[in-house]
């Protein structure tokens, strides 16, 4: 693409001049309405609880101009956005201006039922694309929403009309996160285009001041990977002073000034930026008649007056980079608290302004007393109208349909759903076949499949799905050890038909990239399924990301193999230990260890509709590697009580002492210690708990109704543990955290005796390992010998 040029259409023409006065204007109303929103949360409506509710009056004063030039020029209703998370109270003002938010709302920030501390795509009320607030992934979920947006467009799935640009604005503190950094790489390997990250280097972050010395650093590492880097650092008003004589020497000045020296000066006002640059350049030709050309207010708002502040500079480089769709990071200097009586202070960031400093506030603004909300409070009514038909006219104010209906993907019936055969069989094996079975018969569900891996698609079991719907890539791609007739099992061509997104050895990339392509249906009106294969253990270093994802109500399945010990030759580093809990306490997903291959292919079956459920969410199946022999089943009884999360794989007697639960690989070992005990303790039951996580989740949910619905429902787990007798004994065993199951002693307050891992694993076969971490058949028989004899 060519490098974009300064557009012609910014010129000092008289209709250029009307507009950005008009931006001027919604500039200070966002200004005002954003403080206002913070002041009132914290100092005008009722506390009961005497915290601090906060809201950060400072980051979103650096921030209006930015979110103007962007949502009242630059961006058009297909386009999606990342907004700053403490800059929330300024996007909320924005939507308000356009009649996408209400005063109730606004006047309830921070509060039950109000508008949200930080963007959020499932509770807040307005238009929000991407939640944000855990720094740095809001900003790069973007670079992969753009990656799916190729996808569907590679696919013909895309409506032209809602093909869009992704913007994240990001404070400069969030440079520092390191996943923005991996996003960075991968982004470069897909070369994604349609992406704009926009820097408020307003220099400060919580603690500190930022290290002058990165700034060039930023510059290089963007551009390295292939993107334009635009940096806005002067305003209009700076460039026309330093024109004139003195103007050359202001500028160096300026350029030599370390951040926290700016800032410090910023905070003390013009009296102090006069005394400090006659001092320091006031003797060289031209420096004191341009410094005396401006009384103490001017100066002080010419020296703070930088790019990112200055509405003609950043529409000048929106509509430059509209151009084409390269890639963008402007870095757009601003004053943190610009406009406001804390702006510079180091410690502004979760400063307040005082009643006193607000009032004062909203009489330079010209706020009449008790028109605090009125959008256009204080200007005339000529003035307000032209100002709200402005509003009306911008192109993101335009009435469309920007949360499309998805159609459902229909999902084949129990009978049509494959089932791998076989006597012995591990459950991830039969997970790649399931998924190469529906590759080879097509149709609706499986071109809607969209798999992804960080480099462990064949060891995780997509290898033969990727082979026979290859990679997906913007440009073909040839399979070049099969055109060299060089054997190999992978057959891997790429195109932009391709079904499968390979990534880089980085987790938290995995899972931004399910949490994009699981936005599909929201953003675009056309479901993909994605699925995301992982390493069990490896799921921690990607966890903020899969919290992230699941938070936005993004749908997706996590297949995680292998489960706990069951890798055992690796050693403890790739060993897992405590990811059930992360599957039974993670909002928006639901966990599932099935034991055997006809519950894992109901299980997926389950989850591709519960994917799609307005009341669905994400999946994460964890399986194992171990080979177990398969049970007979007499009929199809098991499969609605599986779904509910556990089922009586042995029928305990009516009133019976003692029931094994247990999930996953363990099976072998369970069954095999309750033939020893059969004898000992009869009628003994075997409970398989197929999700731990909806088990879980349904008795809690019975518990709460209870108070909050009246009534009395029993849960799913009552119910099961019902048929032994109230005196009864439970042993749990599971290859991971024994609390996956422990709680199941309480559930009806009976005695129990759970196995588990609760140490590092080491290397060693399943045989050592079970016997070392006690979860073999005897420490099974010992743990119901302490209890039943």
């Amino acid at each position: 693409m060519p490098r974009a040029q300064p557009s012609p259409a910014a010129g000092h023409n008289l209709g250029a001049e009307r507009t950005f006065e008009s931006l001027r204007r919604i500039d200070e109303r966002l200004r005002w309405l954003a403080t206002w929103t913070i002041h009132n949360a914290n100092h005008n409506r009722e506390s009961r609880d005497g915290l601090k509710v906060g809201g950060h009056q400072a980051s979103c004063a650096s921030m209006t101009t930015i979110l103007t030039a962007l949502y009242f020029h630059a961006l058009k209703p297909q386009d999606r956005v990342a907004v700053k998370p403490h800059a929330s109270p300024v996007f909320h003002a924005a939507q308000y201006l356009m009649g996408r938010q209400t005063r109730e709302q606004l006047e309830r920030f921070r509060a039950f039922g109000g508008a949200q501390s930080y963007p959020s795509r499932t509770k807040d009320k307005d238009d929000v694309d991407f939640s944000t607030g855990s720094v740095g992934l809001g900003v790069a979920v973007t670079a992969f929403a753009s990656l799916m947006q190729d996808y569907l467009k590679g696919h013909g799935l895309l409506d032209p009309a809602r093909e869009g640009r992704f913007v994240a604005t990001l404070g400069d503190a969030e440079l520092d996160e390191g996943n923005i950094y991996e996003c960075l790489i991968e982004a470069y390997k897909h070369d994604i285009r349609n992406v704009w990250w926009i820097v408020d280097y307003n220099r400060q972050s919580l603690d500190a001041t930022t290290a002058d010395r990165m700034f060039d650093r930023f510059g290089d590492i963007f551009e390295t990977a292939g993107w334009r880097v635009v940096t806005l650092k002067w305003g209009k008003a700076q460039e026309r002073a330093f024109a004139r004589p003195g103007g050359p020497a202001l500028r160096a000045w300026i350029e030599a000034c370390s951040n926290a020296e700016y800032a410090a000066l910023t905070y003390q006002g013009g009296a102090a930026w006069r005394d400090r640059l006659t001092r320091d350049i006031g003797r060289e030709a031209g420096v004191r008649a341009l410094l005396e050309s401006f009384d103490d207010r001017e100066l002080h708002g010419l020296m703070i007056g930088l790019g990112g502040h200055c509405i003609e500079t950043l529409v000048e480089a929106f509509d430059a980079a509209s151009r084409d769709d390269k890639p963008t990071l402007f870095i757009a200097y601003t004053v943190k608290g610009f406009g406001l009586p804390l702006q510079g202070h180091k410690d502004n960031h979760a400063g307040l302004m005082t009643p006193a400093q607000v009032e004062a506030l909203r009489e330079a603004m010209g706020v009449p007393p008790g028109q605090e909300w009125e959008p256009y409070a204080g200007l005339s009514p000529e003035a307000a109208e032209e100002l709200a038909a402005f509003v009306r006219a911008v192109p993101f104010a335009a009435e469309t349909d920007r949360r499309p209906r998805a159609e459902p993907i229909p999902v084949p019936p129990r009978g049509e759903f494959p089932q791998p055969d076989g006597s012995e069989q591990s459950t991830q094996a039969a997970f790649g076949r399931i998924l190469l079975d529906l590759a080879k018969a097509s149709g609706p569900l499986a071109d809607r499949i969209v798999t992804t891996s960080p480099d462990v698609t064949v060891s995780t079991n997509l290898g033969g799905f990727v082979n026979q719907r290859g990679l997906f890539r913007r440009r073909e791609t040839a399979d070049v050890f099969r055109d060299a007739r060089i054997p190999s099992a992978q057959k891997w061509a790429g195109g932009r038909a391709g079904q499968h997104v390979e990534l880089g050895i980085a987790e938290h990339n995995l899972f931004l990239n399910l949490g994009a392509f699981g936005l599909s249906a929201a953003l675009f009106g056309e479901r993909l399924l994605p699925i995301g294969t992982v390493y069990d253990p490896f799921i921690s270093r990607g966890l903020d990301a899969l919290n992230y994802a699941c938070y936005q109500d993004a749908r997706f399945m996590l297949v995680a193999t292998p489960s706990g010990l069951t890798l055992g030759p690796e050693g403890g580093a790739h060993q897992s230990i405590y990811t059930p809990l992360i599957g039974i306490g993670q909002p928006g997903l639901t966990y599932f260890e099935p034991a055997f291959v006809d519950e894992l292919s109901e299980v997926m079956r389950w989850s591709f509709e519960h994917m799609q459920a307005a009341d669905g969410g994400s999946v994460y199946l964890r399986l194992t590697t171990r080979t177990l022999a398969q049970v007979e089943r007499k009929d199809d009884a098991w499969r609605e009580p599986a779904l509910k999360g556990a089922y009586w794989l042995r029928e305990p007697a009516p009133g019976s002492d003692a029931a094994i639960a247990f999930c996953g690989a363990v099976a072998s070992e369970v069954l095999q210690a309750a033939e020893q005990l059969a004898e000992d303790i009869p009628g003994l039951g075997v409970m398989n708990v197929v999700s731990p996580g909806l088990l879980h989740r349904d008795w809690m949910a019975a518990r709460r109704a209870r108070w909050t619905e009246g009534g009395r429902r029993e849960s799913h787990a009552e119910a099961l543990l019902g048929r032994l007798a109230p005196s009864a004994g439970l042993v749990t065993v599971v290859d991971g955290s024994p609390a996956t199951l422990s709680w199941l002693g309480g559930v009806r307050g009976m005695r129990t005796s759970s196995l588990g891992l609760d140490a590092f694993g080491q290397v060693g076969d399943l045989t050592d390992l079970y016997r070392h971490y006690r979860l073999d058949v005897d420490a099974i028989v010992e743990a119901a010998a302490e209890l039943f004899l």
